[in-house]
């Protein structure tokens, strides 16, 4: 992981050496801190020449200034009072981005005006920004310029703002969320030698120094409770790549309050069993895991925020491969809740993974509701492409504030139908239900088949196959793993159940 900055906050003074970034609302001009500088005619004839106002995220750097600083850079915010958390979020990673090479910069956030001022809340989503965006995943090079980079200094970013207090507060919250972010986003990077079951059960395990508390269950202890459905998948691989499922408890609410449940499907690689997947892009089959990925870093963005709430996040790690011992199409195997299933296609084994997991996470916990996550089918790229997640769910009032969730994070999600129609075509003469329903209909006959195993708990599945890994970048992603889930699921909990 390449080097990520330190952020600081400090008064809004300006620095004698180093690169001065000035964030400026729309039309408020040169900011008064640089009056009498010797660079403020240098500034205002760059900023005369090109054009530039404050408009939000455009931006102007001037080298060579007099004074002793390298650089001045000013980036355009607009009207402070209109922008989002994701425009926030943007800003940083447009900062992050125009520093360049520089590892020493100081930013001004306030003026004399107090409308093209920024809020400390405000600054410190932009140093979140800032921070998602210097995320990049160069583990493994050794060699070349991209490597050279690793050996640079971390940059410092301090910002300046009257209230330094209150934005080292919103800091600390944003900066636990940040943190799951790339958590999530360095899982679903890993190659999956690397990162096998039992060794994403040690990640999970790590988050103990937040005061999670983690129990991770073997093979044998899944036999015991009857979760045949996901060690089905898992038939196939290595004795030393074996199933595992990780429980991820934080206790944050009232005693005795029922848990939040977030249930992750956690498929370290997807050869597609027997039914193998063709060749081309197989390999991005190491992101198969990115419900996994998100529930995990909610789990570390919610303790290290102290979330005000019972949480317990559970996640079914397997590895899909075609060995002599992995199941076949025609296969029927039996599911923890005892229903049946007829195996028709091998690659449809994510929702043989979550069916045990939803029905233990249920029986055991009893939770107050429970979203899953799962990169799930190629289906839901071809109804929502990469720009939504689909949601299906049986509770009205839990899907609607998970799509207010994601308008709050720009982390969308989109409602597509459940209905007993589709249900239908899940049934087979041969056992309770087969594991797909054919082509059409995919993403929803898939969200069905989840259906079966949840009852009357109030439920969402989450299809992130088009969000968790090679979304589209943006400001602050650069990244093939996008961390999807995260900030979606901790805004969840922050706005309607803490």
């Amino acid at each position: 992981m390449a080097k990520l900055p330190t952020i600081t906050f400090s008064k809004n003074a300006v620095p004698t050496s180093g690169t001065l970034v000035a964030f400026i609302a729309d039309g408020a001009g040169v900011p008064p801190q640089l009056a009498d500088s010797p660079a403020q005619a240098q500034l205002e004839r760059a900023m005369k020449v090109d054009g530039f106002t404050g408009k939000k995220g455009s931006s102007l750097s001037l080298l060579g200034v007099e004074g002793g600083l390298d650089s001045i850079i000013v980036m355009g915010c607009g009207t402070p009072d209109e922008l989002t958390e994701p425009d926030l979020l943007k800003l940083g990673g447009k900062l992050l981005a125009a520093i360049g090479k520089a590892d020493k910069v100081h930013v001004l956030t306030e003026s004399n005006d107090k409308s093209a001022t920024l809020s400390p809340q405000q600054v410190a989503t932009i140093a979140a920004g800032a921070k998602l965006r210097a995320y990049n995943f160069d583990d493994y090079l050794t060699k070349g310029r991209e490597a050279d980079k690793k050996q640079t200094k971390a940059k410092k970013i301090s910002f300046g703002t009257s209230g330094v207090a209150a934005a080292k507060k919103a800091w600390a919250e944003f900066d636990g969320v940040t943190d799951g972010v790339l958590l999530a986003r360095q899982l679903v990077n890993e190659p999956a030698n690397v990162l096998g079951p039992v060794e994403f059960a040690k990640q999970a395990q790590k988050l103990k120094s937040l005061g999670v508390k983690v129990q991770v269950l073997t093979v044998a202890e899944m036999k015991k409770l009857g979760m045949h459905a996901l060690l089905g998948v898992s038939q196939g691989s290595a004795t030393n790549r074996q199933a595992r499922m990780a429980i991820m408890q934080w206790d944050g609410g009232k005693k005795g309050d029922q848990p939040l449940a977030f249930i992750g499907k956690g498929v370290v690689f997807d050869t597609g069993g027997i039914s193998i997947k063709p060749s081309g892009g197989m390999e991005d089959m190491k992101g198969d895991m990115g419900g996994a990925a998100a529930v995990t870093g909610l789990m570390h963005a919610l303790a290290a925020r102290k979330a005000k709430a019972n949480v317990v996040g559970i996640i079914g790690l397997v590895e899909n491969m075609p060995d002599a011992n992995a199941q076949r199409p025609g296969d029927i195997v039996k599911s923890m809740s005892g229903q049946t299933i007829e195996i028709i296609n091998t690659d449809a084994e994510g929702r043989l993974v979550l069916a045990d997991a939803l029905w233990y996470c249920q029986k055991r916990f009893k939770p107050k509701f429970m979203i899953n996550l799962a990169t799930l089918t190629g289906a839901i790229l071809v109804a929502l492409g990469k720009e939504h997640a689909g949601i299906f769910s049986n509770n009205d009032e839990l899907a609607e504030n998970l799509h207010k969730a994601g308008q709050l994070t720009d982390e969308k999600v989109w409602r597509l139908p459940l209905h007993e129609a589709y249900d239908k075509m899940i049934d087979t003469k041969n056992a309770d239900m087969k594991n797909t329903g054919g082509r059409f209909a995919g993403s929803i006959t898939a969200g069905q088949f989840l259906q079966r195993f949840v009852n009357d708990v109030p439920w969402v599945h989450i299809d992130v196959a088009g969000t968790a890994m090679a979304a589209p970048k943006n400001e602050y992603n650069q990244s093939w793993g996008s961390g999807y889930g995260v900030r979606l699921l901790s805004k969840l909990v922050q706005e309607f159940y803490e």
